[in-house]
């Protein structure tokens, strides 16, 4: 049955052997899940795959560990209700064979893949707080990235995102210093007129270490946009799925 949390977040330093995953992109990864939109409202309803437990952490805006819960991403994505997203539910999905999860939210609704170019705003905070997540020990094991709704709109966004997400590929990995860093990306489930062209492009990528999970055909909420809370708790498992699979030693 699912709850519902109003406790603030405890402030604590997860173990050194932290095992880190960067959630990015936009408002899908950042969740709607729950969100009235009449009201702008959260319902506060946590299924339990996305409860809390004590072995996963999350890093505040302020750069400070503390047991996570959803909302992962309200302190990050503030200009809109945040709701549920899948980072909670790929945590609990991969935390008892990984053991700690430290869980580095930065996705913001309504942002464009240029918006996380290298030197831009978005992308620079992004690499500030995977920095920031290494310290006092822990390994940034994988990039979970749910983007590409906002350049469905023009024909020139569409065509150009392939190129866009390459060289955002490239460069995180750089910047990082994690030449092989996993990453898992969200083929778009909702967008505008060019969906397809940004679809076939997510889909198409062919870069070492990077992968794509299909999130077209889960249910929708009603501005057809937003996936409902039952839809993120399958794609936090696909997720899972597709870490496990690629990225682990069985």
């Amino acid at each position: 049955m699912a709850t519902t949390t109003d406790t603030d977040p405890i402030h604590a330093d997860p173990p050194p052997n932290k095992q880190i995953f960067i959630l990015s992109g936009q408002s899908n990864m950042s969740g709607r899940g729950g969100v009235l939109k009449k009201l702008r409202q959260w319902d506060g309803v946590v299924p339990p795959e996305a409860q809390p437990h004590p072995s996963i952490f999350r890093l505040s805006a302020k750069k400070h560990w503390e047991a996570a819960r959803e909302p992962l991403h309200a302190d990050i994505d503030t200009k809109k209700t945040c709701g549920v997203g899948p980072g909670m539910v790929f945590a609990n999905g991969v935390r008892e064979r990984v053991g700690t999860v430290a869980l580095v939210p930065c996705a913001v609704g309504g942002t464009a893949i240029r918006e996380w170019a290298r030197g831009e705003k978005l992308y620079e905070e992004m690499v500030k707080r995977a920095r920031e997540s290494v310290k006092g020990g822990g390994e940034i094991k994988a990039i979970l990235w749910f983007q590409g709704e906002s350049d469905t709109t023009t024909e020139h966004d569409a065509d150009a995102y392939r190129g866009n997400m390459e060289a955002f590929v490239a460069n995180v990995r750089r910047d990082l210093a994690l030449p092989s860093l996993p990453i898992i990306q969200v083929a778009l489930a909702s967008g505008l007129k060019y969906i397809e062209k940004v679809r076939e492009a997510q889909l198409g990528m062919k870069m070492e270490n990077l992968v794509c999970v299909d999130a077209m055909g889960l249910e929708l909420q009603e501005d057809n946009l937003h996936l409902t809370t039952p839809s993120q708790v399958i794609l936090g498992q696909m997720l899972v799925d597709a870490y496990f699979t690629h990225f682990t030693s069985p």
